[in-house]
C-alpha cells in the first residue's frame, strides 16, 4: 500500500520599487526629502553618518531635523572595507535597538560612503526581519555603483561581501555636492566603477571620459559635463539591475571588474580601495581580450591611454598571478559553476567566458609588470 502524500506550493510575487533622485541642497530646511517618505508629525528617525561626513555636515544635519520637528538618532560611525566587518553591523544593530522606531513609517537614513550604505542595509534588512531605509551616497564610488543597488553585505571570515542580503532602499538621495570635499584618489577611486561599466556596455560614456573625463576630475563632477557624466553612468548601471535585481541570471556585465579584483582587495585591504583594485582586474581582462583577438590594438590603447589621461596609477606591485587565478575559482563558486567573467570584445559590448586559463593571467600580469608606468603607446613601441 502506497502512503498518500500530501503537498503544498506556496506562491508569493512581491514587487520591488524604489526611486532615486537628484536630490540638491539636502540639507536646506526647505528642502523636504530627506523627510519624503514615513511619518513625520512625531516621528522619529535613526540616521547613521559617516565620521568623514560628521566632520563636515553633522551640526547641518541636526538642524534639518530640529527645524522638522523630528527626534533624530545620529549614530556616527567610520567607513572604509577595513570597518565592513560584522562587528560594526552588531554595534548599528545595538544602538538602533536603544532606540525604538516604529517598523514601518520611520526609515533608516544611512548618509556615507558604499561601505556604510551596504552595513546599514544589510542591517535594515534582519532587524525587526525587515526595516526600511534611505540611502544617501556621499562618495563617488556609493553615488554611481554601491547604494543604487539593492545588495548589502559585510565582509567575513576573509571574504569580501560574504554575508549579505537583497533589501530595496526606500529611495536613493543624490547630492553631488558631497563630492566637493572628496580627494583626488577617492574621486579617482569612484571614476573605476565609471570606466567599467563604459568599456563593457556604453561606448557613448566611454568617449565622454576620453573628451571630458580629466576636467570633470578637476571640477569634482560640479560641472555640466560631469553632471552629464554622472547621469549617464547612473542610468547605466540601473538599466542593467533592474532586469536582474536579484541575481537570477548570473552572467551579468557588471561582474566587469569584479572577477580577479576580490582577492585583491581583501588581501591588500586597506592600502588599495576598491576601485583601485577594480581598475587592476580591467588592466588584466584587457589583455587577456587583445590576446584572445577580441579587442583590437587600437581598442586596447584606447582603454590605457585613457586611464593614463585620468592621471590613474596602476598599482602593479600588487598583482600575483596565484592570487588573481584563485580569485576566478572562488568567483566560480560564486557564480554556480561557470566562470562567467564579462570580456569585451568591443568598447561598448561584451561576451563571457567560461574557458580562462591560469597562463593567460600570468601573461597579462607579466605584460603589466613590463610595462609599469609608461603608459600603454610608448610601452608598446619598445
Amino acid at each position: 500500500m502506497t502512503d498518500n502524500v500530501v503537498r503544498w506550493r506556496v506562491r508569493c510575487q512581491r514587487s520591488v520599487e524604489y526611486d532615486v533622485v537628484n536630490a540638491p541642497h539636502l540639507f536646506h530646511p526647505q528642502n523636504p526629502a530627506l523627510l519624503s517618505l514615513g511619518r513625520v508629525d512625531n516621528g522619529r528617525r535613526f540616521v547613521v553618518v559617516d565620521a568623514n561626513v560628521a566632520r563636515d555636515h553633522a551640526t547641518e544635519i541636526q538642524a534639518y531635523f530640529a527645524h522638522h520637528g523630528v527626534n533624530a538618532k545620529i549614530a556616527i560611525f567610520p567607513g572604509g572595507e577595513e570597518n565592513k566587518t560584522l562587528g560594526m553591523y552588531l554595534e548599528i544593530l545595538h544602538e538602533l535597538d536603544v532606540f525604538p522606531i516604529h517598523r514601518r513609517d520611520e526609515p533608516i537614513i544611512v548618509i556615507g560612503g558604499g561601505v556604510l550604505t551596504d552595513v546599514v542595509g544589510f542591517a535594515a534588512s534582519n532587524y525587526r526581519r525587515g526595516v526600511p531605509h534611505i540611502k544617501v551616497p556621499t562618495t563617488l564610488m556609493g553615488y554611481v555603483d554601491a547604494s543604487v543597488g539593492i545588495k548589502s553585505a559585510i565582509n567575513f571570515n576573509g571574504h569580501k561581501n560574504r554575508l549579505g542580503s537583497f533589501e530595496p532602499p526606500r529611495r536613493v538621495l543624490l547630492d553631488r555636492a558631497f563630492l566637493k570635499t572628496l580627494s583626488r584618489r577617492h574621486l579617482l577611486n569612484g571614476v573605476c566603477e565609471i570606466i567599467k561599466l563604459a568599456i563593457i556596455k556604453d561606448a557613448e560614456l566611454f568617449c565622454a571620459l576620453e573628451s571630458a573625463g580629466t576636467e570633470s576630475v578637476a571640477a569634482h563632477f560640479q560641472n555640466p559635463s560631469g553632471g552629464e557624466i554622472l547621469d549617464c553612468a547612473i542610468s547605466g548601471m540601473l538599466e542593467e539591475l533592474q532586469s536582474n535585481l536579484f541575481e537570477d541570471n548570473l552572467s551579468r556585465k557588471v561582474d566587469f571588474g569584479h572577477t580577479f579584483s576580490h582577492a585583491l582587495e581583501s588581501r591588500h585591504t586597506p592600502h588599495l580601495l576598491h576601485g583601485e583594485a577594480v581598475l587592476l582586474d580591467i588592466a588584466v581582462s584587457i589583455l587577456i581580450a587583445r590576446n584572445r583577438k577580441l579587442l583590437s590594438e587600437q581598442e586596447t590603447a584606447r582603454v590605457f591611454s585613457l586611464i593614463d589621461r585620468l592621471g590613474m596609477v596602476l598599482s602593479t606591485d600588487s598583482l600575483d598571478s596565484n592570487l588573481l587565478w584563485q580569485s576566478l575559482l572562488e568567483r566560480i563558486e560564486h557564480r554556480n559553476g561557470l566562470q562567467r567573467v564579462p570580456m569585451p570584445d568591443a568598447i561598448g559590448h561584451c561576451v563571457f567566458l567560461n574557458d580562462i586559463e591560469r597562463l593567460e593571467i600570468e601573461t597579462s600580469v607579466r605584460t603589466l609588470k613590463e610595462w609599469g608606468r609608461v603608459p600603454y603607446a610608448a610601452a608598446t613601441q619598445r
